[in-house]
């Protein structure tokens, strides 16, 4: 064998070319002492982390304001996880250096230091953007000095611990990173809690949502990798689960937010999709509504003064009651000023025939009241109010009166709250607008600007009557055409005013369906559509057209309302209807991923772990209709075909239109047999009162269909004995077997203890008497392991 000798000289060129080559492949996340990033409106100035998936350096916010932060590096839609500088932004040529004497701080252009993440002093040898999206300064031992992890903005990331005293603080807006209004913290009590903030001083105000959780021991807020946030004491046990229905994080990214709002929201976003969408979908909220848990006694509550707040299950708004606008559109929770001149209080000169009341129902300014009548009339306590100048409003409900003093705080609307609020405002407002919605900006500007045009060309015009003539009828052809445009408008944009539903037009929603041309699914009384709005989210809906809808326009108003006041993430949202001549139509948000039927049985399996969080999702959704919401629903329906999902295969139950209604008071109600067979109770057919049981029992068909991948009943298999799912999985559990449900499954035989636990629960479901079965809400506890579940009976088909 043949050696070629290399000159020193060539021998030293290549090892300093590979020690180049090595420092380029193994530093593209680390930053030594002697480097910086410099703040440039490129947006090239970051550290990535090795799997790109993360970066820390700057984001251009404002025109001239660079924010130091981190953020998902692959998602299109800047998403900021982490921020040094969000009460002061700086300006273009600032720097984050790491200096060579081991000091790491950001300095504006001419040095001065504004930020800096020196831990006692200690001597900082290089910095790390890790694929976690936690940034960490190491010293020279390798020790972690300072990371981003234990120093939260407003944002917990997987594989991220919230220990005492750090906490998690709001946005000021959107965007806006500096301090808000609202914070999240475990205390030394062993409580995590949400607070607000007495605002702009970031000491904490009020509680408005807790674990409730008292103990002295060392508790965290906890989010785990497979996207669980809970609250956990030291020894790894879980005494809090806040979200638990996300999907694994190795297919989607996952934050949770403290939102500007005050909301903790969990989001997801696909990994696949990211680098087209980037579209975050919420998981899970905490709490529920903040609109009825924020009643303080010395702030605004969950909106601004004067304003009121609604909350649709994801989305806090905030809203300015008719003669009122906010103060500033773009931060509303500044609150709403009045539009009009108070009453006087001179006794000379009394106002009470210029004041009128708006009536808003549901509605309601806790807190705010300075006086209180009861056995009253609505007519006396009108009365009372337009005779004191101080009464800005009242609440009237159930005989009695409150009246309410400015500025309003604690404004909610929801179904549950009851009677009606009226607010006092001059009769000359009330003809400005005809809706409860705020007013946009500049409306009022653009009418004064119309009128002052006119009132100009008259004047120049004047001069001659032929031309005044043109005029006049020009001008009628303007008001003929802007008063078809307005009614337009408004035909279209037709809300119900105690919810946020929308009545559209047969017309419109032809045209959304083009024609109603494309099917998304059929049912016995109605066909479902897809469509097209440009101005609802997302801009896709399902527009559902009832056939053999024979019921009066009350029945109707009846099914509409009772679906338009239910709010939750597992439950397919309805955002309008039609109720026009002979045509009755639903319109329903757009599930992209349609039928769980299709999914569960149609498409290629889908794996244990969305199984589990879909069965969990369907029984919250049901645990909502049977005890949370305000009219108690039976859905009588359940099967996989009414069980839609979204694109985060979130499970959401659709079709209401068989439900029955139980009012508040009542347990039980009598009614033909509705729902599929293979789904149906045994008290249907004794004509035996029905209850909410008969849900619980087409629950727990379906939970061993999900179990098991296959449905309820199957001519094809090849074992008749396997024909009839439900004997099936009972004969497994009698003869102890449970293994041979998911035979051919291998994520499910990895986790056979959680397997065998939800065939019990699904036996219980089904249990022939309807007092044995548990609860939607004791099922929704064994789901989740919170409450253990026992072996159940035996069936009666299957005792010898």
């Amino acid at each position: 064998m043949a050696f070629v000798q290399l000159s020193p000289i060539f021998l030293s060129l290549l090892f300093a070319l590979l020690s180049l080559s090595v420092a380029a492949q193994t530093s593209r996340n680390i930053m030594s002492p002697g480097s910086s990033l410099t703040a440039v409106k490129d947006g090239s100035s970051f550290c990535a982390s090795t799997s790109d998936e993360f970066a820390f350096g700057f984001k251009q916010i404002e025109e001239d304001g660079f924010l130091l932060a981190i953020w998902f590096n692959k998602i299109l839609e800047t998403t900021v996880v982490w921020s040094a500088n969000g009460q002061k932004l700086v300006p273009e040529g600032s720097k984050v250096e790491l200096t060579s004497n081991g000091w790491f701080h950001l300095v504006d252009p001419k040095g001065k230091q504004i930020w800096n993440a020196n831990p006692l002093g200690n001597e900082i040898a290089r910095a790390a953007m890790l694929d976690s999206g936690n940034f960490v300064l190491f010293g020279h031992d390798s020790q972690k000095l300072w990371q981003s992890f234990a120093q939260p903005t407003d944002t917990i990331l997987p594989g991220q611990v919230l220990k005492e005293p750090a906490k998690l603080v709001s946005r000021y807006l959107e965007t806006d990173y500096s301090s808000g209004r609202f914070q999240f913290k475990v205390q030394t009590d062993g409580n995590l809690v949400l607070y607000t903030t007495n605002f702009p001083k970031d000491e904490v105000n009020f509680p408005y949502w807790s674990t409730q959780v008292l103990d002295t021991a060392r508790f965290s807020l906890n989010f785990n990798l497979s996207g669980y946030i809970f609250l956990g004491a030291d020894n790894g046990s879980i005494i809090s689960t806040i979200s638990s229905n996300a999907p694994s994080t190795q297919d989607f990214y996952q934050r949770a937010v403290l939102d500007y709002d005050g909301v903790f929201r969990h989001y997801i976003c696909p990994k696949n999709d990211s680098s087209s969408t980037g579209k975050w979908s919420i998981v899970s909220v905490t709490p529920l509504n903040i609109c009825l848990r924020v009643t303080e006694k010395t702030g605004s509550g969950a909106c601004g003064w004067n304003s009121y707040c609604t909350f649709n299950g994801t989305i806090k708004s905030c809203h300015c009651p008719r003669g009122y606008s906010f103060i500033d559109p773009r931060d509303v929770m500044k609150g709403c000023k009045q539009d009009f001149a108070s009453q006087s209080c001179d006794q000379t000169s009394s106002e009470t025939d210029l004041f009128d009341f708006d009536e808003m129902p549901n509605t309601d300014w806790p807190e705010s009241d300075y006086e209180h009548f009861q056995s009253v009339t609505e007519d006396w306590c009108r009365q009372e109010c337009l005779e004191d100048c101080f009464c800005s409003s009242i609440i009237f409900r159930d005989g009695e009166c409150w009246k309410k003093k400015k500025p309003l705080s604690n404004g909610r609307e929801d179904p549950s709250i009851g009677g009606k609020a009226l607010i006092k405002i001059r009769k000359d407002q009330k003809k400005i607008r005809t809706d409860h919605s705020p007013s946009s900006p500049g409306d009022i500007d653009k009418k004064t600007d119309q009128s002052t045009l006119i009132i100009i060309g008259s004047t120049l015009l004047g001069g001659s009557v032929f031309l005044n003539f043109l005029l006049l009828i020009a001008a009628c052809l303007v008001a003929y055409r802007f008063r078809q445009n307005n009614s337009k408008v408004h035909k279209n944009v037709q809300f119900i005013s105690n919810m946020n539903l929308r009545s559209f037009s047969y017309e419109e929603l032809e045209e959304a369906t083009h024609g109603f041309t494309e099917q998304l699914g059929r049912g016995a009384f109605s066909i479902v559509y897809k469509g097209f709005l440009p101005d609802i989210p997302g801009n896709l809906i399902a527009v559902k057209k009832l056939n053999m809808f024979n019921g009066s326009d009350k029945e109707f108003e009846v099914e509409v309302s009772a679906i338009g006041r239910t709010h939750h993430r597992n439950l397919v949202q309805l955002l309008g209807f039609c109720n026009e001549g002979e045509h009755r139509l639903l319109v329903y948000e757009f599930m992209s991923r349609g039928t769980l039927a299709n999914f569960l049985f149609e498409d290629q399996r889908p794996t244990w772990h969305q199984r589990v969080q879909i069965a969990i999702g369907i029984a919250k959704g049901l645990l909502y209709l049977h005890e949370d919401c305000n009219t108690r629903i039976i859905h009588c329906d359940i099967k996989p075909q009414n069980v839609l999902l979204d694109d985060c295969y979130t499970a959401k139950i659709s079709d209401f239109g068989i439900a029955k209604l139980l009012k508040i008071d009542q347990s039980v109600t009598t009614t033909a047999i509705r729902g599929t067979k293979g789904y149906v109770a045994a008290e249907w057919f004794k004509n035996q009162p029905i209850t909410l049981k008969v849900d619980v029992y087409s629950f727990g068909v379906l939970l061993l269909e999900l179990i098991c991948c296959r449905k309820n009943f199957d001519m094809n298999v090849e074992d008749e004995h396997k024909m009839i799912l439900i004997d099936w999985a009972y004969d497994c559990f009698h003869y102890r077997r449970l293994d041979l449900l998911v035979e051919d499954d291998e994520e499910a035989q990895m986790d056979m203890k959680r397997a065998e636990e939800y065939v019990k629960i699904s036996i219980w479901c089904i249990q022939e008497n309807p007092s044995i079965r548990p609860t939607m809400k004791q099922i929704v506890q064994m789901l989740e392991g919170v409450m253990d579940v026992s072996n159940p009976p035996d069936l009666p088909s299957f005792t010898s």
